[in-house]
């Protein structure tokens, strides 16, 4: 009879995965026994404090260089780092989601299953507490991120998507005004994400397959066994680039890489704005951080196949990217627009095989994420009687109305532009510097080029607000409250300090620039 021997688990090197998630089923505790008037500020408490808690064992575990729960979970500089960031990242979001001052119960529906653009939809619209289930669903996609980031096998990374993208796939539904946008947002985003994650699936099975055959070692998707495989494996290397592509597509597609991005505009502008700020910020930071770990550790034997390719998929998102956001009329599509621009210069990062060329892209993914988080907190400011202004003419002579709010949003629009002095000069430049050592100039011209066309949408929208007489339907920007100003606060410092001083952070991402293998 053969003994079960079961895998040795660190559970402190676990501990943030299992803090999120216990958060989580605890959160649907409270949904069901807390009553509803003190639910709200009960589930936002326990969200913010289960953040806090898992980012302190993430800085005490800062020395961890490990493999545990039977190899599936790397914990390593990358992995340390990348949570860091989420967890980080996630607590200015859940700032935004919990705020109720700003609009009367929040940016949420009060009971989702309410039919839209009923009298009882309106009703909700104008006097309903919004819904608490967010708070539980967030923590799920957090806890799931939190996986993603550390997985050291195909097969993890795969439940690790699955457990984050449901709940953001719900979310996406359930904002309180314009519910047919935000439903018909949901269901592209579902169907979408549904191919991908079938995509990424069918991609391991293809990569198992290759793995099998190799003398003296037994077929696997866990990282060591591809990477063997990859100079190892006798079978065809069809599997292999026929595996790599159709991973590629599942992480290309969360990480809203063209041709991939169909979903982002339409899922941007129809989610509720703080969730859309989650996922531009946070998400992108689980995307980038998964897709570091398989090229880099997994196929980093097979660079020389694969880095054209997506050489070539990081100068098309850049390039759609930019040129599409010039065209845009509302600014949640612009911001989409300017995700996918800064996801192909995300992929240059990526793929400089280097040291720094990891440190840099880590970097960069931090400061964009606080930047992006608050451009969507002004834009949930800039408001009329229906809720949101987020066209475009809307925001003419918006400088004269509120000179302090259009002055933040200018600085912020600046950043993306990568404007000297803010974090989008050095995050570019950590990304494009990795590049050109490692001869791929043509990547760092694509980059610089578009990011010029991709100014003229940013000084657009700036010239608008400035240079331009307010009118009658001029929206005015609503006080915001203190959660909202505490979320705009730290995006606009972290904004203006990882452009003037990003010392600290760049020398924290190049000592954590290494994975366990």
């Amino acid at each position: 009879m053969t003994e079960l021997k079961l895998p040795s688990i660190d559970y402190a090197a676990l501990a943030p995965i299992l803090i999120m998630l216990g958060a989580a089923l605890l959160g649907v505790l409270v949904e069901a026994f807390v009553p509803r008037r003190h639910r709200h500020w009960a589930q936002l408490s326990l969200a913010l404090l289960a953040v806090l808690a898992a980012l302190v064992m993430v800085i005490r575990n800062a020395d961890d260089r490990l493999l545990t729960a039977g190899g599936a979970i790397a914990v390593d500089g990358p992995t340390l780092f990348l949570q860091g960031a989420i967890l980080l990242l996630a607590a200015v979001a859940l700032l935004l989601i919990g705020e109720r001052a700003v609009e009367r119960g929040g940016a949420f529906v009060a009971h989702a299953a309410v039919t839209a653009e009923s009298a009882e939809d309106r009703r909700q619209a104008e006097e309903a507490s919004g819904a608490t289930e967010v708070y539980p669903l967030t923590t799920f996609a957090i806890g799931g991120m939190l996986i993603f980031v550390a997985a050291n096998d195909l097969l993890t990374m795969f439940i690790a998507l699955e457990v984050f993208s449901l709940p953001l796939y719900l979310l996406c539904a359930l904002a309180r005004r314009r519910r047919l946008l935000s439903q018909e947002a949901a269901m592209k985003y579902f169907m979408l994400g549904a191919y991908a994650s079938a995509f990424f699936l069918f991609g391991v099975a293809l990569v198992y397959g290759f793995t099998s055959g190799m003398p003296g070692r037994a077929a696997g998707v866990d990282f060591a066994t591809v990477h063997a495989a990859v100079t190892e494996s006798p079978s065809s290397e069809v599997l292999l680039f026929a595996g790599m592509a159709l991973l590629a597509i599942g992480l290309l597609f969360k990480a809203a890489a063209a041709p991939f991005h169909v979903w982002t505009p339409d899922v941007y502008q129809g989610a509720p704005t703080p969730v859309t700020g989650f996922m531009a910020a946070v998400t992108k930071v689980a995307a980038f951080g998964a897709l570091l770990r398989v090229f880099h550790v997994a196929f980093s034997g097979a660079a020389w196949d694969f880095t054209p390719v997506l050489g070539a998929v990081a100068v098309l998102t850049m390039l759609v990217g930019a040129v599409l956001a010039v065209t845009q009329t509302d600014i949640k599509r612009l911001l989409a627009y300017s995700s996918i621009a800064n996801a192909g210069y995300l992929l240059v990062g990526v793929l400089a095989p280097s040291k720094g060329g990891l440190s840099g892209t880590m970097f960069y993914l931090v400061a964009y994420g606080f930047s992006v988080l608050a451009a969507f907190a002004v834009v949930t400011l800039v408001r009329d009687a229906d809720g949101e202004a987020t066209h475009l003419s809307r925001w003419a002579g918006l400088g004269r109305r509120s000179p302090f709010f259009a002055g933040i949003f200018t600085f912020i629009l600046l950043a993306f532009a990568g404007i000297p002095l803010t974090s989008g000069f050095t995050s570019k430049f950590a990304v494009f510097a990795p590049a050109l050592e490692a001869d791929q100039a043509w990547l760092v011209v694509a980059g610089v080029l578009t990011s010029m066309v991709l100014a003229f949408p940013y000084l657009r929208v700036v010239v608008m607000m400035w240079l331009s007489e307010p009118g009658e339907s001029t929206p005015t920007v609503t006080v915001p409250g203190g959660l909202t100003s505490a979320a705009l606060m730290i995006g606009v410092l972290a904004t203006l300090v990882l452009g003037v001083a990003p010392a600290p952070l760049l020398e924290l991402a190049n000592g954590a620039a290494e994975f366990v293998r």
